[in-house]
């Protein structure tokens, strides 16, 4: 393990390790404008959602390490304090890195990157027409959090509107994580894809109470086979299976298993927590849990 005091690093690398260890994360593509209306878009991978009522996100336009000048999205909204922010999916990621060039502050990114401007219906920046959800925010504080380059800049914004693409809505009007296709920033020249492939699933503990790794029997907690993640999904159930249904389960789908390594109990268990372990990969808790029991019943 290394152990690194950040003070004693340069800030480059210090952006590194923490860029490079947080992450995935969401993508503020903030348009804003100066006090002559020019526009400007750039895109901030300090940045999330942190309240719904009232509807508060938060992006930070940190100094340059190099130069510690400040962007202009910065000095915008200290002019004129709206925002909107443009959700970033895979269809305008190569676009979305174009804009972040350094361009001039009376050049629009907007057309240099090729996107459709929208006119706003509370404040005046522009939306971005391509941008699957886009939220047009009035700045109610900016935080500056030092005077050096690297120090971020929080610019807290306050949701007024929100306008999303019927494409990536579900049945129920809901926004589909499959059809959205988000990005997000990892570190260096990085990013991530929301797809099927990177997505899983996890239903929350909100109104239930798992059974702890306490209460996991002795055989399981310490299984060569399943690993600490394996242990937390286990320990996610309310109740485990009872023994008239794990009799069944046994009967029906260990059976040959049972029978053929009868006179091998090591091996038995090696063969039940190693099917466990597949059972859990594919999301089938109730199954897993009954042929890890299925062992002690025997």
């Amino acid at each position: 393990m290394v152990t690194i005091n950040p003070s004693e690093i340069p800030v480059p690398k210090l952006h590194h390790y923490l860029l490079g260890a947080v992450g995935p994360r969401p993508i503020a593509f903030a348009s804003t404008v100066d006090e002559d209306g020019n526009d400007n878009l750039a895109p901030f991978s300090f940045f999330n959602v942190f309240s719904a009522n009232p509807p508060i996100m938060i992006f930070s336009p940190a100094r340059s390490g190099r130069t510690n000048q400040t962007k202009d999205t910065y000095n915008n909204v200290k002019v004129v304090p709206e925002v909107v922010i443009n959700v970033v999916n895979y269809d305008i990621v190569q676009q979305m890195s174009l804009a972040s060039s350094p361009f001039a502050s009376d050049v629009s990114e907007f057309e240099k990157a090729g996107f459709t401007a929208l006119e706003s219906e509370t404040i005046r920046p522009k939306r971005v027409g391509e941008s699957p959800v886009q939220f047009e925010c009035k700045v109610i504080e900016v935080k500056e959090l030092g005077d050096q380059g690297g120090a971020g800049n929080l610019v807290i914004c306050e949701v007024l509107r929100i306008h999303i693409n019927e494409d990536v809505l579900d049945e129920k009007g809901t926004i589909d994580q499959h059809k959205i296709d988000l990005v997000s920033r990892m570190g260096g020249n990085w990013y991530c894809r929301a797809d099927e492939s990177s997505m899983f699933e996890i239903t929350k503990p909100i109104t239930s109470i798992g059974i702890g790794f306490d209460q996991l029997p002795e055989d399981i907690r310490t299984s060569s086979i399943l690993t600490g993640n394996d242990l937390g999904h286990l320990a996610g159930v309310v109740e485990l299976p009872n023994e008239t249904d794990v009799n069944e389960y046994k009967l029906i789908e260990l059976s040959d298993l049972f029978i053929s390594l009868e006179d091998k109990p090591t091996e038995l268990e090696h063969e039940l927590h190693t099917r466990s372990k597949e059972l859990l990969t594919e999301n089938k808790l109730d199954e897993a849990w009954m042929t890890l029991l299925a062992f002690n019943n025997g």
